[in-house]
């Protein structure tokens, strides 16, 4: 995610002077052919394209925020309920006996929030999974299909097994319990995401317009422009792929681009928040790469 309040100019220059060339170049022949004797530019009604592709571009696009903001929502609410299940396992459990599976609960909680990032990315498994699990070897949940929800079972299991020796009550197991409840409810919002992408329609149409209208508008321009032609289409087309191309990057936001959800350093502050809480030293927050990108 670009987290400073502009881009960097080489970050747009890398994403627009493909159509740019393509639409100028395109604007040049159009100007050209509009100066032979023989040619005659067709009357086309581009504020009525114009009108009614905006109103659909600004739809699809806010479809697409709407996923993105979901999909940071459940981020958010994971970030606090790995807190909360930090907080209540050290807090429920003050027995000394205690200490090494109180530990094991929490570590391993920041091995699933990698892992959930993992798989929210197509990723493989990174070792920031292993790091955290006290035998990733021997671990079933890593050679389940759903990493993640069988690391999520394991702590549950963990749980049960506190309850059994003694070490909370059936009240402290419950509440513990919803705060699992809560993690696997977000997980399973963000796998809904993933694994739903936004209607064919709302993404083959709006790209077969824009290309469309781009198409046209030198045809509708070049009699009013001109040889300013090229430089007037260009950048009215411009404006309509730039948002064409917003709701591309809003659509899916776990794909690992510039303009995703940061997973890798929201994981990481569920490791320096989980890790402080059991008294162990943390490693510092992830920082913006030099072209201001958050990962």
């Amino acid at each position: 995610m670009i987290v400073k309040a502009t881009p960097s100019l080489k970050q747009i220059v890398r994403e627009v002077w493909r159509p740019l060339m393509i639409l100028f170049v395109w604007d040049v022949l159009v100007t050209v052919a509009y100066y032979r004797p023989s040619f005659s530019a067709p009357e086309l009604p581009l504020t009525l394209f114009g009108s009614v592709l905006a109103l659909f571009l600004g739809f699809r696009s806010n479809s697409a925020y709407q996923r993105w903001w979901e999909a940071r929502s459940l981020w958010g609410l994971m970030i606090n309920a790995s807190r909360s299940l930090a907080r209540g396992v050290r807090n429920f459990m003050p027995d000394p006996a205690a200490a090494p599976l109180k530990r094991e609960i929490v570590r391993r909680q920041i091995a699933y929030v990698n892992a959930l990032r993992c798989q929210l990315r197509r990723q493989a498994m990174d070792e920031d999974i292993g790091r955290f699990i006290e035998d990733p070897v021997q671990d079933p949940a890593l050679g389940r299909v759903n990493v993640a929800n069988g690391l999520l079972d394991g702590t549950g299991r963990r749980i049960a097994d506190v309850r059994a020796k003694g070490w909370i009550d059936s009240i402290q197991q419950t509440q513990i319990e919803a705060v699992l409840v809560d993690i696997a409810n977000a997980q399973g919002g963000m796998e809904r995401i993933k694994n739903t992408p936004l209607p064919v329609h709302y993404r083959f149409f709006p790209t077969l317009f824009t290309h469309l209208f781009c198409i046209l508008l030198p045809f509708g321009l070049v009699e009013t422009l001109g040889l300013a032609t090229p430089l007037g289409s260009t950048v009215a087309g411009l404006m309509f792929l730039a948002v064409l191309a917003i709701g591309d990057d809003l659509a899916e936001p776990f794909d690992n681009r510039v303009h995703d959800l940061p997973l890798s350093a929201m994981c990481r502050t569920i490791e320096i928040d989980l890790l402080e809480a059991i008294g162990d030293a943390p490693r510092p927050p992830l920082q913006a790469d030099k072209y201001g990108v958050l990962w």
